[in-house]
C-alpha cells in the first residue's frame, strides 16, 4: 500500500515536472498566445499534438497537423513536426518545423475548450525545402547536437585556460611590482 502512494506521489511529481519543463520550453521556442487577455500559464503537449498548421500568409486553409514535438536536452522545444496534408505540391511528407520558424496562437472556445494553432511563417515554396523528418534526418540533427557540444565544451575549456594564464601573468606582475616597492625602501 505505501509503495502504491509513493508511486502515485512520483506519478504527480514527474507529471508536474515535465509540464514546467514543457512550458518554458515552449516560451523559449516562441510559443505565442493570441486573441486572449490573459496567459495560459500552461501549455499541454498532448492538446498540441495534432494541432492544425498554416501558413502565415493563409490562415484559412490548414496544410497538415502537428505530429510530433521535438526537444533538447534540456526539455526546450526544439521544433515541431507537422505532417502535410492539405498541400498537394509536398502532401504526405512530415517536414521539420525549427521553432523560429512557428508560432503556436491559442484561443479559448465558446465551450471553454482551448483550440491551438501552428502558425508556420514560410511561404509554401519554403515549405516545399524544408527537411523530410525520416531516420537521415535525426541521425544527422543528433550528429550536429553532439558536435555543438564538443565545441561548446572545448571553447569553454580554451576559455578557462586563457583565464588561468592571465590570472597567473596578473599575480606575477603583482608580484614583481611589490618586490620593486620592497626594494625602493
Amino acid at each position: 500500500m505505501q509503495y502504491q502512494q509513493g508511486k502515485k506521489a512520483m506519478s504527480k511529481i514527474s507529471f508536474i515536472s515535465h509540464a514546467a519543463l514543457f512550458t518554458g520550453g515552449c516560451l523559449l521556442a516562441g510559443i505565442t498566445q493570441a486573441q486572449s487577455p490573459d496567459p495560459q500559464g500552461l501549455y499541454s503537449a498532448d492538446d498540441i499534438m495534432d494541432a492544425d498548421a498554416y501558413l502565415e500568409n493563409d490562415s484559412k486553409n490548414d496544410i497538415g497537423e502537428v505530429d510530433d514535438i521535438l526537444l533538447d536536452d534540456n526539455m526546450q522545444v526544439q521544433a515541431l513536426i507537422v505532417d502535410i496534408d492539405g498541400t498537394s505540391t509536398i502532401e504526405g511528407r512530415e517536414v521539420v518545423i525549427e521553432n523560429d520558424q512557428f508560432r503556436l496562437e491559442t484561443r479559448h472556445e465558446d465551450d471553454d475548450d482551448i483550440d491551438h494553432r501552428v502558425i508556420i511563417g514560410l511561404s509554401e515554396d519554403e515549405l516545399q525545402e524544408l527537411p523530410t523528418y525520416d531516420r537521415d534526418w535525426w541521425h544527422q540533427a543528433r550528429e550536429r547536437a553532439a558536435q555543438a557540444w564538443q565545441e561548446t565544451r572545448e571553447g569553454a575549456e580554451s576559455a578557462w585556460q586563457r583565464t588561468r594564464e592571465g590570472a597567473a601573468d596578473a599575480m606575477e606582475t603583482i608580484n614583481e611590482r611589490i618586490n620593486d616597492m620592497s626594494e625602493g625602501n
